[in-house]
């Protein structure tokens, strides 16, 4: 049961209004409880797709998220642009929410299911009209599967309590926020000014709280979990305050991940971060003030390589709207069409907004030691996990990007005379703007990366699962860099990794292992759950802090692991962390190493693992089975995941791509 914890620490709060002192403890007893069979902490694609799967199989589901925006990619995050492989996308071989979600933007725009006219992807539009599909959609899984919706914006969780054994969790406390009176609206600032206030108990000057204690519906049952946990936040943020394992950045060189940028751990460098806007073209041109912190981040800009240094392409590559069709152009070999007044891009751009720190001094995702050094791992302390000046100084790239976009003449990887101004455009901002903020920016940064789990020890991986680079890359690991780069002994591991039947033979030097044939697919899971197909996508962190410093580079290597990938699986084992039984992890935070994450982050996969969660939790809560159940026998066999399995691909959710096997070595169609 909740008691009220003592007071631990003071944390002061910075107001646009007046600095108070916001105690960490909950100041009085809960407001609100409400009871689930699944608490999905986030909602985000995996979040939604979650509570979709739930509600259709009947259960009580509880959805908390930061913003007031479901869909994270496709809305608060901005990027309404579906990532998507052209073999999966032609066979329509998605998970059925999934479906469902294409069809419905389609039917937003008449039929048209790319109203932006854009060319990174078939499907490029508004993301308010994201938030509103998903909205539909849960409504209408409510009333299909007869379950019931919980539905809590502006919400974060802030503390979760355990059983005696530390085994579950009992119930979670959250704080969600409202407009103080007489206060602004909700997405009148950005995140770097309220994000602290949203993690503490007090109400201030901007916001009134509302405590909320999530419990579990089920009390009856006694020998499984009663209810599910899950961690479908953008940045492994339950699994953080929960203090399972984890790992953060850069995995060590190793067989396992032989294109690694480091032979020892590095949890700071992870991939960059976004913060998106809106801008739209215009007849006339437009007055643009310059940001007082421009000249910061001026030094950074660039169109990055001499083939995309065409602003109409950069405009048209995420364009989200586009009510006149423009004439064809074409640019570095991309064909687009131009665009004309009243047309609106979102904008994504490796050397423009991403916000990319590598350092102690300035990653955003906290590492458990700096978890512990800022009191966040005290009771109450949670403050989310991520550090406030890095949301600030991205944000403020971000706005300064705009400008250089419209008024810079500087290009820092391609030198002079290459930039040149585009004043005809203006930056939409406002309530009712695209990205629904006052500030332009998206309501959260897109994230590629976060915390990661490592699963419970498995067959193979005695430390705990993860699927690695090797499970998935199409990399040529014949190629002289590894034969060279790599010591002996784990370049010979690495071919035997991938030689399949002829393995034995050449870790006994049998075979040369440059002569070892080797597998030409990912890797099978006996416990696939969803799947995923996309490349290894990086945006590198900076070697030096700040990451805007004039000459700073990327960190040196991270791109070699970047590359095509083989359409890929989600194996259960990769969602079920240590220690805690009833808590599940879905999107971006599975067991998934640095490299194999860049492909496991993209919209069909995080709905995949999503869906897949949901399903779990629903199945195990049915069963009176807790999921590592159904995975600590293998490779034995397991009738109940069996049972699991055959459920996702009855319900349409698809667990394998078509003619899957350890022998089918044939996957070049799948591009």
């Amino acid at each position: 049961m909740y008691h009220g914890k003592s007071f631990t620490s003071l944390t002061i709060i910075s107001s646009l209004f007046t600095p108070y002192v916001a105690i960490a403890a909950p100041p009085r007893n809960p407001d609100q409880v409400v009871n689930c069979d699944i608490l999905a902490a986030g909602a985000g694609l995996s979040g939604v797709a979650t509570a979709y799967e739930g509600l259709l199989a009947g259960k009580t589901v509880c959805l908390t998220e930061i913003t007031d925006w479901l869909g994270g990619q496709i809305s608060s995050q901005g990027t309404s642009a579906l990532d998507e492989r052209p073999t999966q996308r032609a066979k329509q071989f998605f998970s059925r929410g999934y479906l469902d979600l294409r069809q419905r933007i389609q039917k937003t725009y008449g039929g048209n299911l790319n109203p932006g006219d854009c060319w990174v992807s078939e499907s490029c539009f508004l993301p308010a009209d994201g938030h509103k599909a998903l909205q539909g959609m849960l409504k209408d899984a409510e009333s299909k599967g007869r379950g019931k919706l919980h539905w809590f914006p502006n919400t974060v969780i802030k503390e979760l309590e355990m059983s005696q054994d530390g085994k579950l969790i009992e119930n979670a406390i959250a704080i969600q926020h409202q407009p103080a009176p007489n206060a602004p609206k909700l997405n009148t600032f950005t995140l770097s000014q309220t994000i602290e206030d949203s993690y503490s108990y007090q109400n201030s000057p901007r916001f009134t709280k509302t405590i909320i204690r999530f419990s579990p519906k089920q009390t009856k049952v006694t020998n499984a979990p009663r209810w599910y946990v899950a961690d479908t936040s953008e940045t492994g943020e339950i699994i953080g305050l929960a203090d399972v394992p984890y790992r953060l950045g850069i995995d060590p060189l190793s067989y396992l991940e032989p294109s690694s940028s480091s032979t020892t751990n590095n949890p700071y460098c992870t991939q960059g971060f976004t913060y998106t806007f809106a801008m739209e073209a215009t007849k006339t041109p437009q007055t643009n003030a310059m940001p007082p912190y421009y000249e910061q981040y001026a030094p950074y800009f660039s169109y990055e390589l001499k083939r995309l240094a065409n602003f109409n392409l950069v405009f048209t590559y995420r364009r989200i709207w586009s009510p006149t069709k423009g004439k064809s152009e074409k640019f570095g070999g991309i064909e687009f069409t131009s665009p004309t007044p009243g047309d609106i891009s979102m904008q994504n751009w490796t050397w423009g907004n991403d916000y990319r720190p590598g350092t102690a001094q300035d990653n955003l995702v906290y590492t458990r030691d700096q978890l512990q050094a800022t009191g966040q791992l005290t009771s109450g302390g949670w403050m989310g996990g991520l550090r406030t000046d890095a949301l600030l100084k991205a944000e403020e790239k971000s706005l300064s990007y705009f400008y250089w976009l419209v008024a810079g003449n500087t290009d820092s990887q391609l030198g002079k005379d290459v930039k040149q101004p585009e004043p005809n455009h203006r930056l939409l901002t406002g309530l009712d703007a695209p990205m629904g903020t006052v500030s332009g920016l998206s309501k959260y940064p897109y994230m590629r990366e976060g915390r990661r789990i490592i699963g419970r020890p498995s067959w193979g991986q005695a430390d705990g699962f993860s699927i690695a680079e090797i499970d998935i890359s199409r990399q040529d690991y014949n190629d002289e860099y590894y034969r060279t780069t790599l010591p002996a002994d784990m370049y010979r591991q690495l071919r035997a990794s991938l030689a399949g039947l002829e393995a034995a033979s050449v870790l006994t030097g049998q075979i040369d292992p440059n002569k070892a044939n080797r597998r030409t697919r990912s890797t099978v899971y006996p416990d696939s759950v969803g799947i995923g197909h996309y490349a290894i996508d990086f945006h590198p962190c900076m070697e030096k802090s700040p990451p805007e410093a004039p000459g700073n580079r990327e960190y040196p290597g991270e791109r070699r692991g970047a590359g095509q990938a083989y359409p890929f699986q989600i194996p259960l084992r990769a969602m079920i962390p240590q220690k805690i039984d009833n808590l599940l992890v879905g999107g971006k935070s599975i067991a998934t190493s640095h490299i194999a994450a860049a492909a496991y982050r993209v919209h069909s996969f995080e709905w995949s693992a999503g869906a897949a969660l949901g399903t779990v939790a629903a199945f195990s809560l049915k069963n009176a089975i807790a999921p590592y159940e159904l995975i600590d026998n293998l490779p034995k066999m397991e009738p109940k995941l069996d049972q699991l399995r055959a459920l996702l691909e009855q319900n349409n959710n698809p667990t394998a791509f078509p003619d899957t096997s350890i022998f089918n070595q044939k996957w070049e169609d799948w591009k």
